[in-house]
Parts: C-alpha cells; sequence; structure tokens
C-alpha cells in the first residue's frame, strides 16, 4: 500500500513538472523568436496556418497532461483515505484485543463473559442490562449455510475427583446418600476416579427470517448418559447424553421458545436467556453444581416479553413428575405407589413407575429479571413463581376416588458487582410441595393414613462470590443448603408406637424412628480457583478448574439398625479438572 502512494506521487511529480515546462515554453517562446530572429514575421499564410496546427497541437497536449494530473491527484487521495480506513481498522482492533485481554478470563461459562451474551436470542438484539445494543462476537469457528449461521462450541473435560468417603455416585455427586460413620465399609473408604464425561458438545444456529424476526436453535450434549454395567472395565463407554434441546422465535419484543432447556425457575446470571452462558449454575467442576441451588432442565413451552431492553417477563409450561422417594412410608402395603421414586437405574424393578406417574397439567412457572447498573456496578434480580399440582387414585377410601392437591414456590435471586469483577451472589426458594426442585433431595408430598395427599414444606438457598483480580485467575466460594421439613401422621396400628403414641404408626416423613435417609438439612461449603493456563481468541483457552467442598447431611432421625446412631454425614471432595474450551 505505501509503495503503491509512492509510486503514484512520484509520478504525479514528474507529471506536473512536464506541464509546468510545457506551459513556460508556451508562453516564452513568442518573446524567444522576436529576439532572435531579426528577420521580420512572415506573413506567408501557410506558415501561420502551420504555426497554429502546431499551437493547437501543444494545447491539446497540454490538457491532456492537465486530465492525467488530476485523475492521478484523485486516485492518490483515494487511496489515502484506504490508507486511512485501514489504519483505523488496525488501532480498533488493537483496542478490542486489548479490551479483551483486560477482561477476567474464567471457567467456560464465566461471568465475564455474560456481558456480551445475547439477552435475547436475536443476535442483533439490545443486551440486558447495557443500556445499549451490541452483538455477540463472531466465533472463528462460525460458518454459514444458506442464510443460518451455524457456531459450534463445548470444551474437552479431563478431571480427576477425590471423596473422603464411597460416596458411589461417579463425577456427579450423590448429597442425600453421603454414607453415615456406621455405613460399612462405605464411610470408611475413601474414593478417586479420573473421567472424561463431563466433556461438552454443543451447535447453535441463527437466522434472520425478517428485519424483525429471528430464529435460534441450540442443542448441547455431554457423556453423562446411562451406563453399561461394564463401563469402568474396559472402555470406559460413557454415553453421549441430551443436555438442552431447543428453538427460539424472536420477533420484535416477544420471544417463544420449545424444546428442553434450563428450568424458568433456574436462576439467571443475565436477563431471562435461556442460553446456557447465560443461567447460573455456578463454577463448581462437579456436574451436579452445588447444595442450594434450584434448578432443573427439561422440556417446556416458553415465552417471554421484553417491556425494555434490561426488562424481561416470562411464563413457562414445564413438564411435571410427582416425586417421592423411599424415605418416605406409605400407609398401607395396598396403596399403588403413584410416583417417581428417584431409582437412578432404568433396568431397576422400583423404577418401573418412574414413567408411568399420572401427572395432572405441566408445572407453571412465572418469572420477571431486570438488569441495571446503579453507580456503575452491574445488578441482575429477578424473581420467580410456580406452581404445581398433584393427583392420586386413592384406593384406601370407599369408595375409591381421586385425590388432587395444589402447591407452589417463589424464589428470588440476585447478583450484584460490588467492586470491579467481585460479584456477590444470593439465591433463595420456598415451596410447598417443591422438593423435585431442590435436586430431589426430599419429597413433594406424602400419603396420609385417609389415602389423601399433604404436601411436604422445603427451601432452599445459596450465597457466595465470584472474583476475577486479573484476566488469568478466577477465585470463587459458595455456601448452600436445602431444609425438608417434616409431615407425618398417625394410622391405627396394633403393636406399633408413633410419637409416644402407642397403638398407632406413624407414616409421611421425617417423623421420630424414620429412617435416616430423611433428610432434615443437607449442606455444603466450596470454594475453588480457576487459572487459565493459555488463552488465544482464536484457538480457544486451556484452563484448570480446581475445587474443594464439604458436605453434611443432617437427619430427621438418627435411629439406625447398626448402632451407633451418628448424628449427621460428611464427606470432603476434592476435583481437579483440566479443559480446552473451543473459542
Amino acid at each position: 500500500m505505501h509503495r503503491i502512494i509512492i509510486y503514484t506521487a512520484l509520478l504525479g511529480f514528474f507529471a506536473s513538472a512536464s506541464v509546468a515546462t510545457a506551459q513556460d515554453t508556451d508562453s516564452e517562446s513568442p518573446s524567444r523568436h522576436t529576439a532572435n530572429d531579426p528577420s521580420p514575421k512572415s506573413d506567408d499564410p501557410a506558415k501561420s496556418e502551420a504555426r497554429g496546427d502546431e499551437k493547437d497541437s501543444v494545447n491539446s497536449e497540454l490538457q491532456e497532461l492537465r486530465s492525467l494530473v488530476h485523475a492521478q491527484s484523485d486516485e492518490l487521495h483515494d487511496l489515502r483515505q484506504r490508507l486511512a480506513a485501514v489504519e483505523a481498522g488496525v488501532v480498533a482492533t488493537n483496542k478490542i484485543t486489548a479490551a479483551a485481554d483486560a477482561l477476567p478470563v474464567g471457567k467456560v461459562e464465566a461471568p465475564t463473559s455474560v456481558a456480551m451474551s445475547a439477552a435475547s436470542m436475536s443476535p442483533a438484539a439490545p443486551v440486558q442490562g447495557t443500556g445499549r445494543t451490541q452483538t455477540e462476537p463472531q466465533s472463528p469457528l462460525s460458518f454459514k449455510i444458506g442464510s443460518a449461521d451455524f457456531t459450534p462450541g463445548g470444551f474437552v473435560d479431563f478431571t480427576t475427583f477425590f471423596r473422603s468417603t464411597n460416596v458411589g455416585s461417579g463425577i456427579a455427586t450423590a448429597f442425600g446418600t453421603i454414607p453415615y460413620s456406621n455405613q460399612l465399609p462405605q464411610a470408611r473408604m475413601s474414593e478417586t476416579r479420573l473421567s472424561a464425561q463431563y466433556s461438552r458438545l454443543s451447535l447453535k444456529v441463527d437466522a434472520h427470517l425478517t428485519d424483525s424476526t429471528t430464529i435460534t436453535g441450540y442443542v448441547e450434549s455431554d457423556f453423562l448418559g446411562f451406563q453399561p454395567a461394564n463401563a469402568y472395565q474396559t472402555a470406559n463407554s460413557d454415553s453421549l447424553r441430551l443436555r438442552v434441546y431447543w428453538a427460539n422465535i424472536r420477533h420484535g419484543k416477544w420471544e417463544v421458545l420449545g424444546g428442553q432447556a434450563w428450568s424458568l425457575l433456574t436462576p439467571n446470571r443475565v436477563g431471562l436467556s435461556p442460553l446456557t452462558p447465560d443461567v447460573f449454575y455456578t463454577l463448581d467442576e462437579d456436574p451436579n453444581f452445588q447444595v442450594g441451588l434450584t434448578w432443573l432442565r427439561q422440556p417446556q413451552f416458553r415465552v417471554t416479553y421484553h417491556p425494555t431492553s434490561n426488562w424481561a417477563i416470562a411464563v413457562s409450561l414445564e413438564n411435571p413428575q410427582q416425586f417421592v422417594p423411599a424415605s418416605v412410608v406409605f400407609p398401607s402395603p395396598f396403596f399403588t405407589p403413584q410416583f417417581d421414586n428417584g431409582s437412578g437405574s432404568t433396568s431397576a424393578a422400583s423404577s418401573a413407575t418412574n414413567t408411568a406417574v399420572p401427572n395432572l397439567h405441566p408445572d407453571i412457572v412465572v418469572k420477571s429479571a431486570v438488569d441495571a447498573h446503579p453507580a456503575g456496578h452491574s445488578l441482575h434480580i429477578e424473581a420467580a413463581g410456580l406452581i404445581r399440582s398433584f393427583r392420586v387414585f386413592n384406593n384406601l377410601a370407599t369408595p375409591a376416588s381421586t385425590n388432587t392437591i395444589t402447591g407452589g414456590g417463589g424464589s428470588v435471586n440476585f447478583i450484584y458487582e460490588l467492586v470491579h469483577n467481585f460479584r456477590l451472589i444470593g439465591d433463595s426458594f420456598y415451596s410447598y410441595g417443591g422438593g423435585r426442585y431442590i435436586f430431589g433431595l426430599g419429597p413433594d408430598v406424602i400419603v396420609k393414613p385417609d389415602g389423601t395427599l399433604s404436601g411436604v414444606h422445603s427451601g432452599a438457598g445459596l450465597g457466595g462470590f465470584e472474583y476475577q483480580p486479573t484476566p488469568h485467575y478466577t477465585f470463587y466460594s459458595y455456601y448452600g443448603a436445602a431444609y425438608f421439613a417434616r409431615n407425618f401422621a398417625a394410622q391405627p396400628t396394633p403393636g406399633s408406637t408413633c410419637n409416644g403414641l402407642a397403638g398407632f404408626a406413624c407414616v409421611g416423613f421425617g417423623f421420630p424412628g424414620s429412617a435416616n435417609t430423611s433428610n432434615r438439612v443437607v449442606q455444603e461449603a466450596t470454594f475453588g480457583v480457576i487459572p487459565t493456563l493459555w488463552s488465544n481468541e482464536n484457538y480457544g483457552r486451556l484452563q484448570i478448574i480446581s475445587q474443594y467442598s464439604y458436605v453434611l447431611r443432617s437427619p430427621w432421625s438418627i435411629f439406625s439398625t447398626t448402632p451407633p446412631n451418628p448424628k449427621n454425614a460428611h464427606t470432603n471432595m476434592i476435583y481437579l479438572g483440566l479443559r480446552y474450551i473451543l473459542p
């Protein structure tokens, strides 16, 4: 580019010199002729005509030279403008790169990526909480098919984890079954495993149907699916599992989503976006995340409205499932169970009822979220409500009849940037019949002695912080807890005692003398560090995710058939994950 400009400038210089010389020659020729030629000027018409032709030829050549100089001058001006534009683009790129390098780099889907995440599915939609229009940065892996943009993503994850007791649940921790000290040999044995199951694949497709209508499809999977019995013996053939798979259409201020997505009740980092980077599920390496977090991924139909660029309201109809684990005692062996019993094995006989639950209607979730920047600090705050119904066929009544109750719950969550890149996090949830949304650590309902339903009160909460002091280090810590209230009743049973009442037996959840599988409180404290070893915007990132957690499980009753009767169960967990994240 610089050589072109120099050659053009030289050409213009010589052309200008030639024009100037020609002009001087033309203007000075009469005087020279008069001074040097003493003979009188000829009046021969032929000579005059020849001189006129010669003058016309010179004038024509001068005019051509002038045109050439003007054309070259215009071309030089155009080249200068292009050079300035290129230099401005280089400067802008350097500024963007410097700004990106200055941003904290955390785990995949870390909070720092949220500012550039789409609060809606439209790539050109306003980013919630920013107050201005931005677009998502284009991934180097993106490609087009027709008018649609395809963006693959995900990461390769290699995890080592250690637990001080043998929980035996694989890489994802079963918080509700931490072994008590009298559960042998599990309580006296530790466990260490290596796994690549948490590796993830995703694909996002965006297309503009019209100027005001866009459609986005998203699919995400990992390898935590159902495993064969010999999974760890030879090939470690971890099964591919569907995490989320949905399509979303946005028209103006409205969005409609259908498919499997994070429950609307799951806390968000920004807006009400269903994209995984915009959902808050902690930075933990544990695929079951953190005790106290309210979350589900399930099929749903969702409608979202955006009154403003930083305010969203949504309602979602989500897949229901009546959940009552084995810790609940039914009033009679003749009562037909009509609940999901939490069986983790699809081949177990006890899991036959899981696919035959008589759900009445979809769970209904309503949620509103606001993103603001008070005093320059980002703030995301949201409130949600849940409505659920439960139904059983009561074959203990005479005549037999159907019994139905309605439960629900509420949630308030926030993420506040106290100082630059230091975020405080608070989540809360309380319900009547919402146990399934608290990781199934307790039941939704119980069945009373007369065969009717009664909901179980339950709650969960999480608090913590995430801090990224430099682009290459992220620190985080959370504390979470889940609580389930006792709910039981006495039914006449000769030879039994219920809560000191002779001749009666207790049915329900959490009664005195119940099995120590009836969880009253489950707590977890976690902290971790995520160093970024290497990062390149074109090739991705290499990180180490470290996590330490202490889990404590306390039952309603410490009764056990194997004395002594411990008051609680606990375990220490350490996770170390080496993760390569696609750009």
